[in-house]
């Protein structure tokens, strides 16, 4: 029984470590409302302004970039599983996100 214990704890322990990197990077990004600067980003990235998605999900510093908000306010929020901002602006940083994420829907 206790062979069988141990046996259980381990795998939990393993699949535990295998899920904890994920969850972290999970709670690193903030949902990024497009819809203020839809335009400017296709220019940018020369796309028809129709491709560009209403949101992305960006690093807490690129979000807080763009959406004017202090980086401690969408890390709190981030801890509790709800970070979002509407975009004021735009940056490379937040150009190459949409691009990487056209170039995947387009993989698809």
């Amino acid at each position: 029984m206790k062979l069988v214990n141990k046996w259980c704890a381990v795998s939990f322990l393993i699949a535990f470590l295998a899920v904890a990197p994920a969850l972290a990077q999970q709670s690193d990004l903030v949902d990024v409302n497009l819809t203020n600067v839809k335009t400017e980003i296709a220019k940018n990235i020369n796309v028809d302004v129709s491709q560009i998605p209403v949101t992305v999900r960006a690093p807490i510093t690129v979000a807080a970039n763009v959406c004017g908000v202090g980086v401690d306010v969408l890390s709190s929020q981030a801890q509790q599983g709800a970070a979002k901002c509407d975009a004021k602006t735009t940056n490379d940083a937040l150009n190459q996100i949409v691009q990487t994420q056209l170039n995947q829907q387009k993989a698809h």
